[in-house]
């Protein structure tokens, strides 16, 4: 990790940063939204209604937007980091796990992105109905059910393994 060059060094720091806070605007979002819900079958809680329901949504407008930048950003510079860092993977096993938990997860979180871009798309347009975004929300959180908390574990490791790269291989220099 010593040797690498400035574009390297710079795409790794923009990507663990970007992702570290992808995954804070993420967990903010998933507080945030489970708390609408009472702990049973996604009913809205009772304080809930017509009246403040709009309210309410349309300040959760940034929840959306933050986490697909983020993680866009993210995605972008690891790639960019992988191609200019030429850090083998043999070598470096904690960057291997790093990319096969970071490009397994990635379509699922896509596919999250996509029910997320439709919700903020349609609290930007400002006329919605608010029992569509709420179906969107309860959609994004049964298509994948426990998926976010497998995610948010996943990702809370690669940090982890950023930041003390264990299983590394110690070239003996002859």
């Amino acid at each position: 990790m010593r040797n690498l060059n400035r574009s390297a060094k710079t795409f790794l720091y923009i990507s663990i940063l970007s992702g570290i806070l992808w995954l804070g605007a993420y967990l903010i979002k998933l507080f945030l939204l489970y708390y609408l819900f009472q702990e049973k079958d996604f009913a809205l809680k009772t304080y809930l209604n017509n009246q403040n329901l709009p309210g309410i949504l349309s300040s959760f407008l940034p929840l959306f937007a933050t986490p697909i930048i983020l993680f866009s950003i993210f995605i972008i510079f690891f790639i960019l980091f992988l191609v200019t860092g030429k850090i083998s993977l043999k070598v470096n096993g904690w960057l291997f796990i790093s990319t096969i938990l970071i490009f397994i997860t990635c379509p699922f979180e896509i596919y999250l992105m996509t029910i997320d871009y439709k919700i903020f798309s349609l609290l930007n347009s400002g006329k919605f109905i608010p029992g569509e975004i709420i179906h969107l929300i309860i959609k994004r959180f049964t298509v994948f059910s426990s998926f976010s908390i497998i995610e948010i574990a996943c990702y809370a490791a690669v940090v982890f393994l950023f930041v003390f790269q264990p299983l590394k291989k110690v070239q003996i220099e002859k």
